[in-house]
């Protein structure tokens, strides 16, 4: 038997949590962060003070709400890739699918990017990313997970979509980022340049 009970509780906790994230979106791109208080957030959506704490730990979290999904994928996209794919080539197709329709003029970019505590916030949790992703790489290959190859792998991966985003064709600049992280500099044209005779060495 299906336990509607506990569907209908969880949607209702997932409909709260993305009212409160655009709520404090909206009020904060229209403000800015600092002159906008949680309670305020809170009053927005229509909750008690106490509910919005329940979902997000701090003022920051608001604007992160995919924070956890987001480290999830990350970690399912290395741990459940088909079988013979490599990992690097998993993370690729994973970025590609996922963090291409970024860009730098929406709202929330520049909200981030424009406030101090945002920033700050926003590397903490790269951090934290780049550590839950290198774990699942060392799984996957077998090498310590401060490996320099595991850390590079998974910190090249995550500054990733900061390149494509900016390039009039992200999933084609992120096709090139892992490009290069898979063949490596002496592949690419300029380094081929480089490397004509008569150059200096």
């Amino acid at each position: 038997m299906v336990d509607t009970t506990t569907g209908r509780r969880e949607r209702k906790k997932a409909q709260t949590r993305q009212a409160l994230a655009d709520a404090a979106l909206r009020l904060f791109t229209e403000r800015g962060f600092d002159n906008v208080g949680v309670r305020e957030v809170a009053e927005a959506a229509d909750v008690s003070l106490s509910t919005l704490f329940k979902h997000f730990p701090s003022k920051e979290a608001l604007v992160f709400d995919l924070d956890a999904d987001i480290e999830s994928a990350l970690v399912a996209a290395v741990r459940d890739r088909n079988p013979g794919q490599s990992v690097l080539h998993a993370l690729r197709d994973h970025m590609v699918h996922t963090r291409t329709a970024l860009r730098t003029d929406e709202p929330m970019f520049v909200l981030v990017e424009s406030t101090p505590a945002l920033r700050d916030y926003a590397r903490r949790m790269w951090a934290r990313h780049e550590k839950a992703l290198a774990a699942a790489l060392a799984d996957a290959t077998g090498l310590a997970a401060d490996a320099p190859a595991v850390v590079g792998l998974a910190r090249f991966a995550l500054e990733a979509p900061g390149i494509a985003s900016a390039s009039e064709d992200p999933a084609r600049t992120m096709r090139d980022v892992f490009t290069l992280l898979e063949h490596g500099w002496t592949t690419t044209p300029l380094a081929r340049q480089e490397d004509r005779p008569g150059r200096d060495g």
